[in-house]
């Protein structure tokens, strides 16, 4: 098969999403052409964005190629046209005006490259670009138009303001929505009868259980237990008030947080906590060692419209190095994951649960959390997704 994706995410970053991760284990054995996010006006002016995105802009200027190959099966388009910033204009009818326009530009250059490429027939799988792709599949005419649907996007400001009315539309017109977790399903059924669960998918030959790593040098001077946090330290996600709680009822625990933070947590009372531990981002390649030396891999979440029904891809991680896991109670959870983590639903049960887990951290128990994430597999993603495909060409 040929696949063309449009993702939120670029494809070569310090961290992984599902549509990245997909993308790279269908290349193994079918053609894909990953289209990083094109640039827009607002973005381009500006100096304050990420490392890639800077690289992005200085390719347009430098006037590179915007089409590279990095690996077999795999292309990645870098769309040099600007589009529009848009998304100040209030009336959704209006800005799908001139989000059209935005389409239509985007479209040019994926029709080029696909082209160039030679895919006369391609399943296009769109990545939560509500807005950018909300029209590609009348403009590029793909076999089949897939929208995958990973995250609570319309729950933040830039999304809400049009999302809340355009994302349902754009499931209803997919050829197919897959979904990485039971909630967000149940919510596209209500728009799209062609919706499926996928679940999502850990990297195994990176969080590798058999692997044998030193304790990283920043845990040298940290005392033990280690109850440890990796990902977006987000107030929108995390629940300070319930960290905070913890480290003071438990002075013992070294909790240690790795990631970025927001301006709500740096200007948290975790900083002035003697056992709170702020390390950073940490590149994904890096991230293993510090999980297994974690005694206590953790998910605070708060829980809100973002997070209840999300799939965090960090609880495969932690599980697949063996490690014991305690979490906030949501949807997913619940029914992915209570057997093999444990479930709080307040600061007083997430103290207990740690101290429980602890307690429980056996060869058997890890061993057990280790073969359940092996079924996590993107290898076995990627084959339930060809399946709902051709399922899908058989209905047609």
């Amino acid at each position: 098969m040929n696949f063309v994706f449009l993702s939120l995410q670029r494809i070569y970053t310090d961290r992984e999403s599902t549509s990245t991760s997909l993308a790279k284990e269908l290349s193994k054995h079918h053609q894909v052409l990953y289209v990083n996010p094109a640039i827009d006006r607002k973005t381009s002016l500006s100096g304050n964005t990420d490392i890639y995105t800077k690289q992005a802009i200085e390719k347009i200027k430098q006037n590179e190629p915007s089409l590279s190959h990095p690996s077999e099966n795999m292309w990645v388009l870098n769309p040099t046209c600007i589009l529009e910033s848009i998304n100040w204009i209030p009336l959704t009818a209006i800005f799908s005006i001139f989000n059209k326009v935005n389409n239509r530009r985007l479209a040019k250059e994926i029709r080029k490259a696909v082209a160039e490429l030679k895919f006369d027939n391609f399943i296009l799988v769109n990545d939560k670009d509500i807005f950018r792709s909300f029209y590609l599949k009348e403009l590029l005419t793909p076999k089949q138009y897939i929208y995958l649907d990973r995250d609570y996007t319309i729950g933040f400001g830039y999304w809400k303001r049009h999302g809340v009315t355009l994302e349902p539309k754009l499931m209803a017109k997919s050829d197919a929505v897959i979904c990485n977790s039971l909630d967000f399903t149940r919510n596209a059924l209500v728009h799209n009868p062609n919706s499926y669960y996928i679940g999502n998918g850990v990297d195994l030959a990176l969080f590798n259980n058999a692997t044998s790593w030193q304790s990283p040098k920043k845990f040298d001077e940290i005392p033990k237990p280690i109850i440890g946090y990796v990902g977006a330290i987000l107030s929108s996600r995390l629940d300070i008030d319930l960290i905070v709680k913890t480290a003071e009822a438990k002075p013992d625990w070294s909790i240690v947080m790795i990631g970025g933070e927001d301006e709500e947590f740096a200007q948290s009372k975790l900083h002035s906590l003697p056992n709170v531990f702020f390390l950073g981002k940490i590149h994904k390649e890096e991230i293993p060692p510090y999980m297994k030396y974690f005694d206590v891999c953790t998910n605070p979440q708060v829980v809100n419209e973002i997070t209840i029904g999300n799939f965090p891809l960090k609880i495969i991680e932690y599980l697949a190095l063996g490690r014991p896991v305690v979490a906030i109670t949501t949807n997913t959870m619940t029914e992915v994951f209570s057997e093999f983590t444990y479930l709080a639903e307040n600061p007083t049960e997430y103290i207990q649960k740690i101290e429980q887990a602890l307690e429980e951290d056996t060869t058997e128990n890890q061993l057990a959390r280790v073969k359940f994430a092996e079924t996590f597999s993107w290898e076995n993603i990627a084959s339930h997704v060809v399946q709902i495909i051709e399922n899908l060409q058989i209905k047609k």
